[in-house]
Order: structure tokens, then sequence, then C-alpha cells
């Protein structure tokens, strides 16, 4: 084993799973090294559940390998979920279980587990530790389900949408939990719909479309794709496709593209952000009694880029 291969908690290669006719995963491999957060994103039905349950062991690939700490997951699924932390994007505790005393359940299954106390104060649970979990909100669920996930010191964690329901406070709770885990050499797959949460958590993005990979790279690497920096402007109302086509006439003479932007009332000058461009555009705005509410020079986001690559059926 070389000593790449040492520093590999998740190794994925030529996942493929179906079911009936759907191929729901097509072909992913992943990479997941300690200390690394994987932010694994995709529209609703790109896959990535069935992706993260494979690796789980939770269902077994129709083709492809997949290997937690040189281990098979469903072969030697004991040994491996003694290193594995999950949280679901759903349950994980027993309804009735009062929140303090589900925490110290699934604590007492490992030999050196997280302090209950300190986890029940970090995530802000203290108050709720009598209140039986089908009592608590979505939110404290949440809290919980995470806490149930880290409390054994996993060498692995698969958090699938941790700060779904969240509030403000809660949220940024989590993504310090998050850094901790890194900081503490743990490998971290997160799945959330929620791009400033990948862009700010995240060492390295997959994105996923129709059970393909379409992207791949740090945070950065990704929002880098694709077309160069360019114009936004956004208006009162929406954007026609007439008007599109009109200013892509009046800026014919430029090496741009006009499109759409991410909202309705958005279009997109795509290509350099010039003083010549900004002032043809703004004289066509003016022409056309368009009413501006904003326009300026449009760096790609993350979300940028994956709107543009996944989603198409959707849209």
């Amino acid at each position: 084993m070389t000593k790449a291969d040492e520093t590999l908690a998740l190794r994925a290669r030529g996942l493929v799973r179906r079911f009936g006719e759907t191929t729901a995963v097509d072909g992913i491999d992943l990479d997941l090294h300690r200390g690394e957060v994987m932010a694994l994103l995709g529209p609703n039905g790109a896959g990535k559940t069935s992706t993260v349950e494979m690796c789980e062991g939770f269902i077994a690939p129709d083709e492809g390998s997949i290997s937690i700490f040189g281990l098979d997951p469903i072969a030697n699924r004991e040994r491996v979920h003694a290193r594995v932390g999950m949280m679901l994007q759903g349950g994980g505790a027993y309804s009735a279980s009062r929140t303090e005393e589900m925490l110290r359940l699934i604590a007492s299954f490992y030999a050196d587990p997280i302090d209950v106390d300190w986890l029940l104060d970090t995530l802000g649970m203290r108050e709720h530790g009598r209140t039986p979990y089908r009592r608590l909100s979505g939110g404290q669920q949440q809290r919980l389900s995470l806490a149930c996930a880290i409390v054994g010191k996993p060498e692995l964690v698969f958090l699938d949408e941790p700060t779904a329901g969240l509030d403000a406070q809660s949220r940024i709770a989590v993504w310090e939990l998050v850094r901790a885990l890194r900081r503490d050499g743990v490998a971290v797959l997160l799945t959330t719909h929620l791009m400033d949460e990948a862009a700010e958590l995240a060492d390295s993005v997959v994105i996923i479309d129709r059970g393909s990979v379409v992207a791949t790279g740090s945070p950065e690497q990704i929002s880098s794709l694709g077309l160069n920096d360019g114009v936004v402007a956004s208006f009162h109302d929406d954007v026609a496709a007439s008007e599109l086509e009109r200013l892509a006439d009046a800026l014919s003479n430029f090496d741009v593209r006009v499109r759409g932007g991410n909202r309705a009332n958005e279009i997109s000058i795509d290509g350099a952000s010039s003083p010549e461009i900004f002032a043809a555009a703004c004289a066509h705005f003016a022409a056309n009694d368009m009413a501006i509410e904003r326009i300026g020079r449009h760096e790609r986001s993350l979300e940028d880029v994956f709107l543009e690559l996944t989603g198409k059926d959707l849209r």
C-alpha cells in the first residue's frame, strides 16, 4: 500500500446502481482522504442518496467497488461501522426516547466516545435533554441526529443535509463541528443543497447529474469552470426572450454571449466586463425602457456553475 493509499478513507470506482430500467448511478468514482471534507452535490434525483447508501454499505452496487479504510463495507460491515458515523436524512432515533438518553445509549456502544454533556451544550440541546425525540422540532431532531453520528469519535462521517431546517445560529454551530472534525483528521462526506455551505466547508466538491459526475475539484476550481466573468443586470420585471434577442443584436460587435440569468428578472452577458460593454448594455436598456435594479460585474460562484451543469431537464 502506498502512502497516498494510507490516507484514503473512502475509495469508490465505477459505481453503478440500477432500479429496474432506471440507472440511478452510472459509473461514479470517489476518493475521500482523512482530514478532508467532500461535498456531494446534485439536484433531487441525481443519484446522491443511492451513492451514499452504497458507500455506507446499506445497498450493494450492481457494478463497481467500494473500499472504506481498505475494507468492503458490506463484507466487513461490523468492522467498517465501528469506524464510521452516519447522519441520515430522516429519523435515526427511537421516537419515544429522550434526547439525552438516546445520545448516552449511542455513546455506550463505543470504547472512547465524546463527552455527552459537552456535545449537548455545543449543539444547544441541554435544555431539551428530557424531551422525547418525537416532540423535538425538525431542527432539534437534526442536531440530535448529528450528535449521534459523531459521539463515537468516528474516522469517517456521512452527513446527509446536516443543516436542513436549522436556524442561523444552529447552522454556524454545525459548521464549527464539521471544521473541528476535519482538524481532528476525520473524513467527512457531506451532501447539501446549500451552495454556500459547500463553498464554506468543502475541500473538494463532486457535482453529479443524472447519475454521473459532471464536475469535480475544489470549490474555487469548479467556480472557475466554463464561461469567463461578465456582466449581470437585474430588473423590476421578468425578462422576455425577445429582450434577450434584442440585446444580443445590440452587442453583436462584442465577443460576448447573452443569456437569461439564474433568476427570471436577470440577464447575464458572459465575456469581458469592459467599460464599453457596460455602456452599450446600459444604452440599450435605457432606449427600451428597461428599469434596472442593479448592474455590475458578474463573478461566477459555485451556485452559478451548479445551475449551469445540472437540472436541465427540470428547467
